[in-house]
């Protein structure tokens, strides 16, 4: 008998332990699996389309050059245009804050919503998810379960993530989820009016069935294959690990050091350098080869997503930051910065400036997940809430030629205006038939045509998750499946913080709001495919913080 009960108890250690671990067996599988999905090439040179030798001439102004950078993640704070900066005002955007002197600044800008890929559909359309139907963010294969299974799998308190398998089964491939091919984005108008396009870095809008960006508008494209600015055992990289955050926990797993040109990511190879630098070395070259036709350049950044990676020397330039982590965010941040003075020199040197658009946005607010406490002070919330904190974000628009220097708009916008904003500027028809939500910011930025704004409302959602602002009073709803409705109402002119909740006291008003929602859902023709996954977020405790009762969340369905 006593032989035969140690190696039943050999079998029951190891199975034990085996469902301790079960988290980081799933992430070694993926981790194997994405090193053998794709053969990854050395850097090749990229074939960018050459422009002519000389200047275009003709009747009339040539129409304005657009450049479109978009960074990912980053928080309100994290510019010091706001009077901010990272590590209470350590760190400063100089590069960035010249962009916001020289043009507009849009005192409130919004993102068309708190995750990345329907703000940046937003941006290309200028429609709402209720239109379009693309909802929600589309996650790598196995991300919604492995992170649900990490969540619950943390000690830190919080309430249940909810996963649901049958539902992903059922739905298409993360390639095949995307912006519908039919619809029409500003590069596909841009280019029909005779520009020349191009795409550089993310992308996140599907990269099969028509939907990657050089089947949607764009001339060429140099994509985001993957996730990491520079292999993790890079001589020159600095890595800052998140052992509290399961999505954290997925990438480094999940992600390589990969660019793909034209290819929807099918041909895979390595950039040339720190993803951040890499992107801004090609847009110049992009800059360079184009200047004497009109050209739209899509910069779209990866930084400052996580994985956190720096170069060496941006760790060691932004100096004693603490923790290492926050350090490591703010040479991210310092490479971001860099990357705007770049681009804006080049426009100089090649004699572009006066005659072309440099806008900069984030595709949402900052994440609560990277455990750092002041990205978007003074607003609560992060990325994945639709608090401020989670969708107020950055928003200069530089045009010499027409925006004054130091022009501030205090009245708000929203990603939704890129697009009809870019095509009134480069004098390009919005094509019949095709409604657009967004409006025009050019009037804010320059007064002329001013008499025409009269836009007061705007909305937010992720299925059950809804928002809407009317004027200056802002209301959230949101269906949590542990504890049911909840709502937040703020005046937003005196309570720009969202400190107070006045849904109980002012019932009148939420009626009012909710009418207005309701409104907005009635014509919607639904996502494109359900949810699966519910993810409690804390509003204001970073996820290096544990839970504790009396603490508000919301779940948010993606």
């Amino acid at each position: 008998m006593k032989k035969l009960l140690v190696p039943l108890l050999v079998v029951l250690i190891v199975a034990v332990t085996a469902w301790l671990k079960r988290g980081d067996l799933l992430l070694a599988v993926i981790k194997y699996q994405s090193a053998n999905e794709h053969e990854v090439a050395e850097n090749r040179t990229v074939p960018w389309q050459q422009g002519p030798a000389e200047r275009m001439t003709g009747e009339g102004e040539q129409p304005p050059n657009i450049i479109l950078i978009v960074a990912d993640d980053l928080g309100f704070n994290d510019i010091s245009t706001f009077g901010g900066g990272l590590a209470d005002g350590k760190l400063k955007t100089p590069s960035i804050d010249r962009l916001a002197a020289e043009g507009a600044v849009f005192n409130q800008s919004y993102s068309g919503a708190s995750t990345c890929a329907p703000s940046r559909a937003m941006m290309m359309t200028g429609r709402y998810p209720t239109r379009t139907g693309f909802e929600f963010t589309p996650t790598p294969s196995g991300m919604g379960k492995t992170v649900a299974r990490l969540t619950d799998g943390l000690d830190n308190n919080m309430p249940s993530s909810f996963y649901n398998q049958a539902l992903e089964a059922d739905q298409p491939p993360y390639e095949q989820k995307g912006l519908p091919a039919s619809e029409v984005t500003i590069a596909e108008m841009l280019k029909a009016q005779g520009y020349y396009t191009a795409h550089i870095g993310k992308w996140h809008l599907g990269r099969e069935n028509g939907m990657a960006p050089h089947q949607q508008g764009f001339d060429d494209s140099l994509l985001m294959a993957s996730g990491l600015y520079l292999p993790e055992d890079h001589p020159n990289v600095v890595n800052a690990r998140l052992p509290f955050d399961p999505i954290d926990k997925f990438l480094w797993a999940r992600m390589v050091y990969a660019a793909s040109y034209n290819s929807g990511d099918q041909d895979r190879f390595e950039p040339g350098g720190y993803l951040t630098d890499y992107w801004t070395d090609e847009s110049i070259k992009v800059i360079k080869a184009n200047k004497n036709r009109p050209f739209f350049l899509y910069l779209a950044h990866w930084g400052t997503h996580t994985p956190l990676q720096a170069t060496r020397e941006d760790y060691e330039a932004v100096g004693d930051i603490k923790p290492h982590r926050k350090r490591v965010y703010a040479g991210m941040i310092r490479a971001l910065d860099r990357s705007v003075r770049r681009i804006l020199d080049t426009l100089e040197a090649e004699g572009l400036s006066d005659n072309t658009i440099v806008a900069f946005t984030s595709d949402n607010g900052g994440p609560g997940y990277i455990g750092i406490a002041d990205v978007n002070s003074p607003f609560r919330g992060w990325k994945i809430t639709n608090f401020e904190g989670g969708i107020r974000v950055p928003m200069f628009v530089k045009w010499p030629a027409k925006i004054t220097a130091g022009t501030t708009v205090d009245t708000p916008v929203a990603h939704i205006d890129m697009m009809p904003t870019l095509a009134n500027a480069a004098g390009v028809q919005i094509p019949e038939g095709v409604e657009i939500d967004g409006v025009d910011m050019l009037p804010l930025a320059t007064g002329e045509g001013l008499e025409s704004w009269n836009r007061e409302t705007l909305f937010w959602q992720n299925d059950h998750y809804q928002v809407v602002r009317h004027n200056d009073w802002k209301l959230q709803v949101n269906d949590r499946p542990t504890d049911g409705l909840q709502k937040w109402l703020y005046n937003l002119v005196e309570d720009p913080t969202e400190q107070n909740n006045l849904a109980a006291s002012r019932p009148d008003k939420v009626k009012e709001l909710e009418v207005l929602l309701a409104a907005h859902q009635a014509s919607s023709r639904g996502p494109l495919y359900a949810p699966t996954t519910q993810m409690p977020v804390m509003i204001d405790k970073t996820m290096a913080e544990k839970f504790a009762d009396g603490d508000e969340y919301v779940y948010t369905p993606n």
